[in-house]
């Protein structure tokens, strides 16, 4: 890695712009200095070289940070195999059934039975209508007619989670 970043930074010089390369040590002292988590959101704010003793310092930090993870968009296989390798199961040319897709966020109201109410959640299609929900609270089977869409699916799930940030740090947009 170490070899590629100094290629880079290399090829960069020759456009005339300045370029800097530190390494990860300097990342851990920046973030170690200013009191911050270890975490992937912080570690991008200190990188660079701050100077301590100027008082350079990171005044703001994010409140909440958005986390995408990869979910897929189905298969291309028409068959699911076994552990041999063999053919266990055939899937639909299909891959919308009733108007939604694997993957779709949805809201279902479910009129009566052990999961009524409303759930919001990803399902898994099925031919015949009664698609697979799954929720926070579990998986259940819901009808197509119980489910209103909320957003398609991209190949991807969006979540936000808190930061972790050190005391005394404003959250970004608010005062100290």
């Amino acid at each position: 890695m170490n070899a590629t970043r100094w290629q880079l930074a290399d090829a960069l010089k020759t456009l005339g712009r300045p370029v800097h390369a530190w390494s990860g040590g300097r990342t851990k002292w920046n973030r170690t200095a200013m009191g911050l988590n270890k975490t992937h959101t912080l570690d991008a704010l200190s990188i660079g070289e701050l100077d301590h003793e100027n008082r350079d310092a990171i005044v703001r930090v994010p409140q909440q940070v958005c986390v995408v993870r990869a979910t897929g968009r189905g298969a291309y296989s028409r068959t699911t195999p076994n552990r041999y390798g063999f053919p266990r199961l055939r899937r639909p040319r299909r891959k919308q059934h009733y108007g939604y897709a694997t993957g779709d966020l949805v809201r279902a109201t479910v009129p009566r039975g052990k999961w009524q109410g409303v759930w919001t959640g990803r399902i898994s299609v099925r031919a015949r209508g009664q698609h697979g929900l799954t929720t926070a609270m579990g998986r259940f089977n819901v009808s197509h007619v119980n489910l209103q869409l909320l957003q398609r699916a991209d190949g991807y799930s969006y979540t936000r989670r808190e930061e972790g940030h050190k005391k005394g740090l404003s959250p970004a947009g608010r005062g100290s």
